[in-house]
């Protein structure tokens, strides 16, 4: 196995020893170049998947997929891990393990990356357990804040029986199919109940993973309570690992053999609506973004159901994944910039005091819903079309209401920050979070008709069973 075929896995795991090294060298007051550091790791680790692009075949002794999927996950790992960075130096400034919190930031991106390329079901349980274990050290980050303890241990017990299920389905399959290796186990699962029960465990496995039904109930309370740095990446990149790593699932099992796509397509109905209904009149901005993450792995879901029907369904998904990711790390960097302000009365009078971070706000929240010509419209769009095709004419419809429903509690924040009720500039957290706001809201206008088509097309689309 060339060493290369894994370096972009292994320029972030060397990163991440030498910020740690770093924060343990240095005092507490130049902890912010371990940020520096992170980022130039990141964009080495982003420069060596590029160069592997185009590339389809396994490696490391078949545990791991080099395909299109791969590419484009590590990719989105990377930016927006890279984008999360700049609202932590102002935020962790006082907290003496701050330079220590990006050495965990990144441990937790090598997990991400290692559930997405996993090909074994071994290799996909190592990536869930170092996502998961360092996940639940950013999310309980704050340990004199109670919130963010209590956050941190309803994650961990919940992730806790999520990964023990992935693990008991995992052993399942092993000894009813007798390899957990994907190339063997595709079209060659075994049709019993054993198997069906250790693929559907599995599945609710990566469902927690992904802030999806039934493993969802941590995500709101993880965007309320964790650092908002820690909460930006912790509903963004390990929903991307876990719906790449889905999709691998699903593949194993031909579109007509169990009724694996069906439960997924039930999943996706039910984490739509519960998400949307659990936002609808929350009047913490946060716990609102953390039940709108849960509605957007609903949507996400709708492509997953539909793989291996219709020829557009990873890239949809990839695209979808993108765009929202982008629009979630702008809300929370507008948070971040806003001091953490938590409430939505905090919010009123927003465009007076801050046009840009209103400017940021209202587009992700309009990207969300899926208002053209956003990039949100564009990535939904394409899971639409995806659902329609794939025979799922239901989803769909269930998917366009929801979106319809979303727009009011979005609009709940929105409309009051347009109020001229406050005079006068508000407190901020500094530029550095604005910066990263502004940067991805860019990246989300710039997903529109003009550069989409050639980036759809420039989408290694493959997914290795």
């Amino acid at each position: 196995m060339p060493i290369g075929d894994l370096g972009p896995e292994l320029a972030v795991l060397l990163t991440a020893v030498a910020t740690l090294l770093a924060a343990m060298a240095l005092p507490q007051r130049l902890h912010a170049v371990c940020a520096a550091l992170a980022a130039v790791g990141l964009a080495v680790a982003a420069v060596l998947a590029l160069g592997q692009a185009g590339a389809s075949r396994y490696t490391f002794s078949g545990t791991f997929a080099l395909d299109g999927a791969t590419m484009a996950s590590r990719l989105l790992i990377l930016g927006l891990t890279a984008l999360v960075l700049p609202l932590a130096p102002g935020w962790l400034a006082t907290d003496r393990r701050h330079g220590e919190f990006y050495a965990m930031l990144l441990f937790s991106t090598l997990g991400a990356m290692a559930m997405a390329g996993a090909a074994d079901l071994m290799q996909l349980v190592i990536g869930v357990l170092l996502s998961s274990v360092t996940g639940y050290v950013l999310a309980a980050y704050h340990r004199d804040w109670h919130i963010s303890l209590e956050a941190g241990m309803k994650y961990f017990l919940l992730g806790a029986l999520a990964n023990a299920l992935l693990v008991f389905g995992v052993v399942l399959i092993l000894g009813m199919a007798g390899t957990t290796d994907y190339g063997e186990l595709a079209g060659t699962l075994p049709d019993d109940a054993l198997t069906l029960t250790g693929l559907a465990l599995v599945v609710i496995g990566l469902l927690f993973k992904l802030g999806a039904v039934p493993g969802h109930a941590w995500v709101p309370d993880v965007a309320e309570g964790a650092p908002v740095p820690a909460a930006a990446f912790l509903t963004v990149v390990p929903k991307i690992a876990a719906a790449v790593a889905l999709a691998r699932v699903v593949t194993l099992v031909p579109v007509d053999g169990a009724p694996l796509r069906a439960l997924v397509a039930v999943a996706a109905a039910l984490t739509m609506t519960l998400g949307n209904l659990g936002a609808l009149w929350q009047d913490d901005v946060r716990r609102l973004l953390g039940w709108s993450s849960v509605s957007q792995s609903g949507y996400a879901l709708m492509a997953v159901a539909v793989l291996g029907t219709v020829p557009t369904a990873a890239p949809a998904l990839l695209a979808f994944l993108g765009v929202y990711g982008l629009g979630n790390v702008a809300a929370f960097a507008v948070v971040a910039y806003l001091r953490g302000r938590t409430d939505r009365a905090d919010y009123t009078g927003l465009l007076g005091a801050s046009p840009v971070a209103f400017a940021v706000l209202a587009l992700a929240f309009l990207s969300f819903v899926g208002i053209p010509p956003l990039g949100g419209f564009l990535g939904k769009f394409a899971l639409f079309r995806a659902t329609i095709e794939g025979g799922l004419g239901w989803l769909a419809l269930v998917a366009a209401a929801n979106s319809v429903l979303s727009l009011f509690y979005y609009l709940r924040v929105i409309g009051p920050a347009m109020r001229a009720d406050r005079a006068g500039a508000v407190a901020t957290l500094g530029r550095m979070p604005l910066v990263a706001a502004v940067g991805a809201a860019i990246l989300v206008v710039l997903a529109a008709p003009l550069i989409w088509q050639p980036l759809w097309a420039a989408l290694p689309l493959a997914v290795l069973p």
